[in-house]
């Protein structure tokens, strides 16, 4: 792998990708590598989530657990744990171009 790059990648670059309409990265210390494996691994846990949903929610909720609140926040743990796992095992491949984009957009903001 690369050297550590030396720029911040934070919630703010969507908003400003947002209004400017190109990409910006904030400058700060702290971008490795790593970090940006992790950000980007967790970006797709957080997807597979959402992708997971759906498929719950049309479950019916009768049975052992038999419906109610609980379910719904037991429910939601699960799908949460599900797409951390799935990312975990090598997920859909979208975290190699997420963190080969952060890193991109890092070199290009010097």
């Amino acid at each position: 792998m690369s050297a550590p790059v030396s720029s911040s990648v934070d919630l703010s670059l969507a908003a400003s990708q947002a209004t400017s309409g190109r990409p910006t990265v904030p400058s700060g210390p702290g971008m490795t590598v790593d970090k940006a494996r992790k950000a980007a691994e967790e970006f797709e846990a957080v997807f597979i989530s959402e992708m997971l949903k759906p498929m719950f929610e049309s479950l019916p909720t009768e049975g052992p657990f038999g419906g109610g609140p609980s379910e719904g926040i037991w429910r939601s743990l699960l799908v949460t744990e599900m797409g951390k796992e799935i990312s975990r095992r090598g997920g859909f491949g979208i975290a190699d171009n997420v963190q080969a984009e952060m890193l991109r957009l890092q070199e290009t903001s010097k």
